[in-house]
């Protein structure tokens, strides 16, 4: 049964006909004619009907511009969809509910972990407004949850255990480390063996005394000295997928950090053997003894200007290059050089050699020229000091400064204790940029920075909820991948924030209609193995 227009002379009526099967044919017939449709819409009485029929359907909505009394609220659902199967299938929410399990709180606490992470997913900006910005959001049993709930969520994540075996004087046993622990326990098929794990720190600064023993002064990455600070190392393992974050005092130094991270990461994680690979902050030659001592292998840059063994005689070896392959870069030179007990590689980067070239020659190019203008006004500006020779009542260019850098042009020198091929030992250092990246996602794009938070408790938990949106994207990363999708990051939460559900309710009866899917989302949707929700569903 269906309405058409049926024309007769000048005029066009409405009509409601229905389909009927005569013999073998199939024939139109006319039930009731209702109207001259000039007629019908002058008095506006074909949306009288419309409304009137629609009150006999259970699954039929009308919406009729300026006469209908409807209510319409859309909401974001895109991210929440995506995002909480990840947080499921990797165990998260299982590991953080069962240790709420004897807790008496009186919220959910493992949604308020969850909205915070999500929040540091999606949004640069302050936890002081994260309840504000769930209430565009569709995540489930999130809707009650206050501003005040979500800081003693943080607080439970930081809260230190009464035990405190594997911890260290500056790095408590909190309720993190457990879930980190279990985390790693219920995957270990994907960890398959931990033998070799990427490790670096960074400093966050804070706004405020930054906690009782966290907030200290320190050297300052971000550049902020005024300003108290905590530093934060993440542990990664050889596919990338973090592994676990360590927190200590702004006054602590890199090279203090390596050796409690390494031992910890034994004890926490049940791993024997295996090889960690650091940033040349992390050098010091009683740190090299200590990991020789507890037969740690290691994989540590140096810092080739300042140690004279190398400037003097690992660089100044003569010996051949081996060419190494590197998927997707340019290759890469290495070479293996001995100084007594010590095992160097030295690698070297063609492309990053003539780029240090032409950018060392335009500063001379510079040089020249603002000598010739008044070379007084060079002597602050560091790039130009470093090559320039001050005399009682001239400033003209090192030439010997300026061949002395030539000797570092794309290169950067190891120091291992393995036995891997040096070639293998120069790719496994460039892994390990993979987790800078992961710092600048830490920091950047989930704004761990600067922290608000006056409690040790609940600045860890705030650290530990980037941490965990770290883990999200990494794994978001990791399936997109493996579907031979390469999207950027912006890419896909613009598309996935565009996903909204409007839901519209009339008279009792509530649909919800889906937007479209655009760009990247629906490919995001297929990687993570969720369904796109209808188009239009009921509502009970």
């Amino acid at each position: 049964m269906f309405a058409r227009i049926k024309k007769s002379g000048k005029y066009d009526y409405l009509q409601i006909v229905e389909n009927q099967r005569v013999n073998s044919k199939v024939t139109q017939r006319v039930i009731a004619t209702v109207g001259r449709m000039d007629k019908l819409s002058a008095k506006g009485e074909v949306e009288t009907l419309i409304r009137s029929l629609s009150r006999f359907s259970e699954k039929a909505l009308l919406v009729l511009s300026g006469k209908s009394k409807i209510q319409c609220e859309a909401k974001t659902i895109g991210p929440a969809i995506i995002f909480e199967r990840l947080w499921c299938e990797l165990g998260i929410q299982q590991v953080i509910r069962d240790l709420l399990h004897n807790r008496a709180f009186l919220f959910d606490v493992e949604r308020a972990i969850f909205l915070t992470v999500l929040h540091r997913i999606l949004i640069s900006g302050s936890d002081r407004f994260c309840d504000k910005w769930g209430r565009d959001l569709v995540v489930k049993g999130t809707e009650d949850l206050a501003l005040h709930q979500f800081y003693r969520a943080m607080a439970f994540l930081g809260e230190v255990l009464d035990d405190q075996e594997h911890a260290t004087l500056s790095s408590p046993r909190c309720v993190k480390d457990v879930i980190e622990e279990k985390m790693f326990a219920g995957q270990r098929h994907l960890f398959a063996e931990l033998d070799l794990v990427f490790f670096d720190t960074t400093s966050v600064y804070f706004h405020g005394e930054g906690g009782e023993s966290l907030g200290r002064r320190g050297f300052s990455k971000d550049h902020r000295p005024e300003l108290k600070q905590m530093l934060v190392g993440a542990v990664l393992d050889q596919n990338g997928r973090p592994l676990c974050c360590e927190m200590w005092p702004g006054n602590s130094t890199d090279v203090k950090t390596l050796v409690p991270v390494t031992d910890r990461i034994r004890k926490r994680f049940g791993v024997g053997r295996f090889c960690i690979v650091a940033d040349r902050g992390m050098v010091s030659r009683e740190t090299i003894r200590e990991l020789e001592e507890r037969n740690i292998a290691y994989i540590l840059g140096t810092r080739m200007r300042k140690v004279k063994e190398i400037t003097a005689e690992v660089l100044a070896r003569a010996g051949r290059y081996k060419e190494v392959k590197c998927e997707g870069r340019s290759p890469l030179k290495v070479k293996e050089v001995m100084v007594r007990d010590k095992r160097y590689i030295v690698c070297l980067n063609p492309k990053q050699a003539e780029k240090d070239k032409a950018d060392r020659d335009k500063i001379i190019d510079s040089l020249r020229e603002q000598i010739r203008k008044g070379p007084k006004a060079l002597v602050g500006n560091e790039g130009y000091r470093k090559f320039l020779k001050v005399d009682k009542d001239s400033i003209h260019i090192d030439l010997d400064k300026v061949k002395e850098e030539e000797r570092f042009d794309g290169k950067w020198v190891l120091i291992t204790n393995t036995s891997w091929s040096s070639d293998r030992v120069a790719l496994k250092y460039k892994e390990l940029w993979q987790v800078e990246h992961s710092f600048r996602d830490l920091k950047s794009t989930f704004e761990t920075r600067p922290v608000f938070h006056q409690r040790d408790d609940t600045i860890r938990g705030h650290v530990f909820c980037s941490f965990l949106a770290l883990i999200l994207r990494k794994e978001l990363y990791r399936r997109l991948d493996r579907a031979g999708h390469a999207f950027e990051w912006s890419d896909i939460k613009q598309d996935l924030s565009a996903l909204q559900e409007i839901v519209i309710e009339e008279n009792g009866k509530r649909f919800a209609l889906r937007s479209q899917c655009l760009g990247t989302c629906s490919s995001v949707f297929r990687a993570v193995g969720v369904a796109i929700p209808p188009t239009i569903r009921v509502l009970s």
